[in-house]
């Protein structure tokens, strides 16, 4: 069944603009500006004021029609990272081996390096994505923040850091340790 014409509409908050030229999407607010390209995704764009966006439909299966509130919540996540931006929270588990955690500026790059997991000799390394800010907490202890304006940068950063310290050829129910979320 063919859904003729279906739209979405979204409400933007008060100092913060979106400009779509294209299906390329760019959102700028107090925190900065963030850009998304949806030129894979068939929709329209009608602006009705600075207030509010129409995302539209036309003539879509269900699949298509199912897209059209991925791409508003797509939008919705940009502006609320360049509103309040996004933090992920990261606690060292470990049951004797401590964790050692450094975040190490090589050749104008980042990395977030991992020593000491399991005792292991090997140094794991994790590049840290643009737009990204990676340090221990100053509050509590064996904790390590990601904080960001893309929700994809950081959630993808916080991913990688506890995918590198997975506990592999190993029971997992009393190998516990890692950096998780």
């Amino acid at each position: 069944m063919k859904y003729v014409h279906t739209e979405q509409i979204l409400d933007v908050p008060e100092g913060v603009t979106v400009a779509i030229k294209a299906r390329n999407i760019t959102v700028v607010g107090p925190r900065g500006t963030l850009t998304k390209d949806l030129k894979h995704i068939d929709v329209t764009f009608e602006k009705i004021n600075n207030k509010a966006v129409k995302i539209i439909v036309h003539n879509g299966d269900r699949k298509h029609v199912a897209a059209l509130r991925t791409v508003k919540s797509l939008i919705s996540n940009l502006i609320t990272g360049v509103t309040k931006g996004y933090k992920y929270k990261l606690r060292y588990v470990y049951a004797h081996f401590p964790i050692n955690v450094n975040i190490v500026e090589e050749q104008g790059e980042s990395f977030v390096e991992i020593r000491n997991f399991l005792g292991e000799k090997r140094v794991r390394r994790v590049k840290v994505h643009e737009g990204v800010t990676i340090a221990p907490s100053a509050n509590q202890k064996d904790e390590l923040t990601v904080t960001g304006n893309s929700l994809e940068a950081v959630s993808q950063n916080a991913a990688d850091i506890q995918q590198i310290c997975r506990v592999r050829n190993k029971d997992i129910r009393k190998f516990l340790d890692g950096l998780n979320q």
